[in-house]
């Protein structure tokens, strides 16, 4: 029986080589920092590959949910967790044995990463053996596993390891050490010398003091000296060490591909898991998100994540919004006031489908989202005079290479752009770009200040960043369906020629 992942239902969907570059949208919609969040303190994993690595088939997508949703129960995951722990010093033990210039040494710590191996996949597996699991990824898994433990090759591996552990662990032997002359002998019954050293001082104590000993720390290292007196132990017991010498020869390597490939694999679970918690923590919700296949999609109390994970540690609120796209909607046209919390939702459509589409929750109470082939996104970049060509010629390459590679099944994050020329040049530009969307027929967020776009087709839906009524100049953050009411380009004009109310009165000031 064979184990291929617990990624990806079949060999057949795996990628043939890992993503080593994150995707063109990660900048723009801030995942780069989301995925280096979930990754930080599990680098031996390099698991950023699996986020760089979006699904493009629904199955898929729900075999990680089944994972996902067993892995929340706690104590499984602490087995998981367990398990993980004992590989990682498997995973250091191999490395030192490898590092190691004494034969005896470097096999004793050999012999010690296969024993402690062999405790945690059987301990993994009478974790399982006890626990309560549906997904079709653990159950696969799981059989493997008993197949695994009952094999030839592992019984022997752990019968070996444990005789030729007890082998060594019988040896007993003594150093005498006089001037720079050491000698190894056997152990015949000689008195220990440190019960006499605690009899000879027994007279001075004085009850119950202070403890000022300090636990020394083990080095893992061996010097000449040190090597030589175990080349001396060696001769004294041979059997011992030709046990240690057979069991290295007959079992290097012993890691299964199987074991080592769920061990890295199943941190792309626990990962995601420990990162949302400290969500949960703050009082908000995930969820697992339908998946579409049409263009009708919807999310209820989604948040932008990564400007959360900002929030959260500092206690700030965060604001979340809903969106729907109905029968033929295609694409949002959000407008409103500057600093309205309008490219935020324009980030967190993106984030969301993105993260959908690796078989993760989503934020949010409730989600429908769709598969999409590819998720491309322009947003406002800085003048880069070394290419030799204006902000607005810029946004135009930019925006023909995003057109020229999407497709229906694409989705698109356009962010503020022609804000550099005039509203008529960007009128105009708007609407020939509107019109390669609406006719590709794929779903698009564009935060815009040309209100127009707003009612260009049956396709587009108004969507407007609110203020409270009573004091404009405060921001809701909330993103809401209605029309555009024509305000922010007029409110961006005004400060741009500096006749807002604040710069008026600044001037008039005595």
């Amino acid at each position: 029986m064979e184990f291929h992942s617990i990624l990806y239902a079949g060999e057949e969907g795996r990628p043939r080589e890992e993503a080593r570059e994150a995707p063109s949208c990660f900048a723009d919609l801030n995942l780069g920092q989301v995925v280096d969040a979930i990754a930080a303190g599990k680098e031996e994993y390099d698991l950023k590959p699996f986020f760089y690595t979006h699904l493009r088939d629904a199955d898929t997508i729900r075999f990680r949910h089944e994972v996902m949703q067993d892995l929340e129960d706690e104590s499984l995951l602490e087995d998981i967790r367990a398990f993980a722990q004992r590989m990682t010093r498997v995973r250091r033990y191999l490395g030192l044995a490898e590092k190691l210039e004494f034969r005896n040494h470097k096999e004793g710590w050999f012999l010690e990463a296969a024993r402690l191996y062999c405790e945690a996949v059987t301990g993994l597996a009478s974790s399982l053996d006890r626990a309560h699991f549906r997904s079709r990824g653990l159950r696969a898994f799981h059989a493997y596993l008993t197949e695994y433990v009952r094999s030839d090759g592992f019984v022997a591996l752990a019968t070996d390891a444990r005789e030729t552990k007890d082998q060594l662990g019988a040896v007993e032997y003594c150093v005498a050490i006089n001037g720079l002359r050491v000698r190894v002998t056997r152990y015949d019954g000689e008195a220990d010398y440190s019960e006499e050293v605690e009899r000879a001082f027994e007279k001075f104590r004085q009850g119950e003091v202070k403890d000022y000993r300090r636990a020394l720390t083990v080095a893992a290292g061996m010097n000449y000296v040190e090597a030589q007196i175990l080349d001396g132990v060696e001769r004294l017991f041979p059997d011992a060490f030709a046990s240690l010498h057979r069991f290295c020869d007959r079992h290097n390597p012993f890691l299964d591909d199987g074991i080592r490939t769920f061990d890295r694999e199943i941190q792309f679970y626990v990962a995601y898991l420990e990162f949302i918690a400290r969500f949960k923590q703050a009082g908000l919700r995930f969820c697992y998100p339908q998946i579409s296949e049409t263009k009708e999609v919807y999310s209820y109390g989604c948040f932008d994540i990564a400007l959360a994970n900002r929030l959260v540690a500092s206690g700030a609120p965060i604001v979340c919004n809903d969106f729907f796209l109905r029968s033929k909607e295609r694409v949002f046209v959000v407008s409103g006031p500057n600093q309205g919390g309008k490219t935020t939702f324009a980030r967190t459509f993106g984030q969301l489908h993105y993260l959908a589409s690796l078989g993760c929750p989503v934020p949010g109470s409730e989600a429908r989202l769709a598969l999409y082939d590819r998720l491309l996104t322009h947003f406002e970049r800085e003048e880069d005079i070394r290419s030799l060509r204006g902000k607005l010629q810029d946004d135009l390459a930019r925006i023909h290479a995003i057109l020229e590679e999407a497709s229906s099944d694409s989705i698109l994050v356009i962010n503020e752009i022609f804000s550099s020329t005039t509203l008529q040049d960007a009128v105009f530009l708007s609407k020939e770009i509107m019109a390669r969307i609406v006719e590709l027929d794929c779903l698009c967020v564009w935060v815009t200040f040309v209100d127009e776009m707003a009612t260009f087709s049956e396709k587009t839906v108004s969507m407007v960043s609110t203020v409270v009524p009573e004091n404009p100049a405060v921001r809701t953050y909330k993103i809401v369906r209605k029309p555009a009411d024509g305000l922010a380009y007029a409110l961006s004009i005004a400060e741009k020629h500096r006749v807002t109310y604040e710069h008026i009165m600044e001037r008039i000031r005595p």
